[in-house]
């Protein structure tokens, strides 16, 4: 059954829509493009929301995380960044779809170059790409390659533009490799964050470690809990 489009939004041959969490958010997404996956789920379930907090998404894709944030907690506003320009455009069609468009501003621009003013936001998220881009295979699919490899952005970068826009005691929430977890950690301090919390995600039981989720604090003091392990795709295992 082909899904209806407000008449508004606009939905490109390439597109599709995909319900999510039970129909209560709807997500424009490239059929055969770059496609949001759990782990960005994760990371919107994993950060911690304060109410009246001005949350930044760094490199948002088509804005799933900041749409999961405003159907699910007390967010006063979200600007998601992303330097793609087709990204930002779904981003922006899934706010309006959704109708967030008054509370999710879009901004089109470059991590490295932030159109964004300093020691705005209570929070940042990222989920960054993970491999360095000598690391494995680069998917001939740019949106795809720019989301998984280090081309546009590295790890650096993101922190630095981190300590831009947090205000003090602001809290960045990443999840990157558990493999690079030591990695992480330390160059989150040499930028003045100090972790928080960590979460790491098993396949299941008998596995090692996939993923970690962090949460650091600007200019916090040194103290790191250490949460329950979450398995496999959490609550939404199928």
């Amino acid at each position: 059954m082909k899904r209806s489009t407000p008449p508004d939004i606009e939905l490109r041959p390439d597109e599709d829509i995909d319900p999510f969490m039970d129909g209560r958010l709807k997500l424009i997404q490239s059929k055969n493009g770059y496609r949001f996956s759990i782990d960005a789920v994760f990371l919107s379930e994993f950060v911690s929301i304060k109410p009246t907090d001005v949350v930044v998404d760094l490199g948002t894709g088509c804005g799933v995380i900041p749409l999961i944030l405003l159907l699910t907690e007390p967010v006063y506003r979200v600007f998601a960044l992303e330097i793609q320009e087709e990204l930002a455009h779904q981003a922006a069609r899934n706010a309006a779809l959704n109708g967030y468009a008054d509370k999710m501003e879009v901004i089109l621009g470059d991590i490295k170059s932030l159109p964004i003013s300093k020691a705005c936001a209570d929070v940042v998220i990222c989920n960054p790409p993970y491999r360095k881009v000598k690391s494995g295979r680069i998917n001939p699919n740019l949106r795809k390659a720019i989301a998984r490899h280090e081309l546009m952005a590295s790890v650096d970068d993101i922190l630095q533009a981190t300590g831009h826009i947090l205000k003090k005691k602001g809290r960045l929430a990443m999840i990157y490799p558990a493999e690079r977890l030591v990695d992480i950690l330390v160059r989150m301090r040499r930028f003045g964050l100090e972790p928080k919390r960590v979460q790491i995600n098993y396949p299941d039981i008998r596995s090692n470690a996939k993923l970690a989720l962090i949460e650091a604090s600007l200019g916090g003091r040194p103290g790191l809990e250490i949460l329950p392990p979450l398995f496999g795709q959490g609550d939404y295992a199928t």
